[in-house]
């Protein structure tokens, strides 16, 4: 039986909250159904990430990057980072509807990578430099060897950029965008994605945001 939509509020209500939320069969089985798949992709990243390492690609030129000197910047790549997703998620929480939207983007923005990186296979980029962040190293990307080919596009700037669109419009958006053009250049600095990598990512955090939409309430908006 189909999930009735995610309905919203009239702009002058409230925003809808966990009560209210819960009580709503749309609401719960979509966010059931987002967390299964979220642990879906957590069991099985491991893997895929080996299996497009272990595979050979090709080096694409980039002028732009050619002009730019390596350094190794993870410090402050991943500051920013986790200050975008420390503050967003304290935003979002009391907030059932823009997290689920956020949860169904940042399922489907993995979705989308997975997908672009089993279909172009890349050689990272000369003069790479390893983005060092512990956790994700050890959660997501165990492997016996460093990931370097997991390029197209830059989950790092992706995920800021998703963000800044999943809190609305308001003061955080004004820091989390910036933050985005921050992660950005900074991994080009780090020579840890293609230029090309970093300026598609915005574009599917955009869409991914869009379809996300669509899924939690039909053709209505739901960032209320």
């Amino acid at each position: 039986m189909p999930l009735s939509p995610v309905s919203a509020p009239p702009p002058t209500a409230a925003p809808l909250r966990w009560p209210a939320a819960w009580r709503t069969p749309g609401f719960r089985g979509r966010l059931l159904g987002v967390l299964v798949l979220l642990l879906g992709l957590v069991a099985g990243l491991p893997g895929f990430f080996a299996f497009i390492q272990a595979r050979p690609g090709v080096v694409l030129p980039d002028p732009l990057l050619a002009l730019l000197p390596a350094y190794d910047v993870s410090g402050p790549t991943f500051a920013v980072i986790y200050l975008s997703i420390g503050a967003a998620v304290v935003y979002l929480l009391p907030r059932p509807a823009l997290l689920l939207r956020a949860l169904w983007a940042y399922w489907l923005l993995h979705l989308c990578r997975c997908l672009l990186l089993w279909l172009l296979p890349l050689e990272p980029p000369a003069g790479l430099i390893l983005l060092r962040d512990p956790l994700v190293d050890a959660l997501i990307y165990a492997a016996p060897a460093p990931i370097t080919k997991d390029l197209f596009f830059s989950g790092h700037t992706a995920t800021v950029a998703l963000l800044a669109l999943a809190v609305g419009p308001g003061r955080l958006r004004r820091w989390l965008v910036p933050g985005t053009v921050a992660v950005g250049l900074l991994v080009l600095v780090q020579h840890a994605h293609y230029t090309y990598d970093v300026l598609a990512a915005p574009l599917f955090a955009a869409f991914c945001f869009w379809l996300a939409g669509r899924i939690v309430s039909g053709s209505r908006k739901a960032a209320y």
